[in-house]
């Protein structure tokens, strides 16, 4: 269950890096009806038209973005590539597979795997609450022109969405790939193996020949 949720962690966290939907315009005052509506991204703007048109832009320079539109870049590019270690190692450290003969190992691996699919979803929350603020800050500045306000796009919802399945999935992976002996994986042992009581007429026949 927690590499799945990983996994899925994973694909949301690569489609909110993709969709330029991080900003969309907002709709301030009488500015309901608009010709254009604006879509930002990390890697692109697009302007959709009042026909259903699309233009889409990539952006000329990285060093024009804003700082947290730079962060968020490297963040969510290293954190995309950190889930795809991760990915390898879980694979490798699960039960049902044979890459690997010693349990003990497997489950050190799927540990690790756990940890890193955990620091990845905390990479990506970094940058979508960096943004979020920003949005929200600019939002509510009144030195801010209007055109230039921005309302929280539906990439930051999936990008919250992604960073909880990866936290509680690298969790699940971490916690629930204890190598064998440690408390954290109980073993259960059957009856037999306990030593016996002696029945009672034995233990007195026993005390009796020991004071004699």
């Amino acid at each position: 269950m927690g590499l799945i949720l990983s996994i899925v962690g994973w694909v949301g966290g690569a489609v909110v890096c993709a969709i330029p939907l991080w900003r969309v315009t907002a709709f301030i005052g009488n500015n309901i009806v608009t010709a254009q509506i604006i879509w930002e991204g990390l890697w692109m703007n697009c302007i959709v038209q009042s026909t259903g048109q699309i233009q889409c832009k990539v952006y000329d320079s990285l060093l024009a973005l804003p700082s947290d539109m730079q962060a968020a870049r490297g963040l969510t590019v290293f954190s995309i590539l950190l889930c795809g270690v991760a990915l390898t190692m879980g694979v490798l450290g699960v039960k049902c597979t044979k890459c690997i003969g010693v349990n003990s190992l497997k489950a050190r691996i799927a540990r690790i795997s756990g940890a890193l699919f955990a620091i990845a979803g905390f990479l990506y929350l970094v940058p979508v609450c960096w943004t979020a603020h920003s949005i929200i800050r600019d939002f509510y500045d009144p030195h801010v022109a209007a055109p230039h306000k921005r309302e929280l796009g539906p990439a930051l919802y999936i990008g919250w969405v992604a960073s909880a399945l990866l936290l509680i999935g690298g969790s699940l992976l971490y916690g629930g790939s204890s190598p064998p002996g440690i408390p954290g994986s109980p073993t259960f042992s059957s009856g037999e193996s306990s030593p016996r009581r002696a029945p009672a007429t034995q233990q007195r026949t026993e005390q009796h020949n020991a004071t004699l």
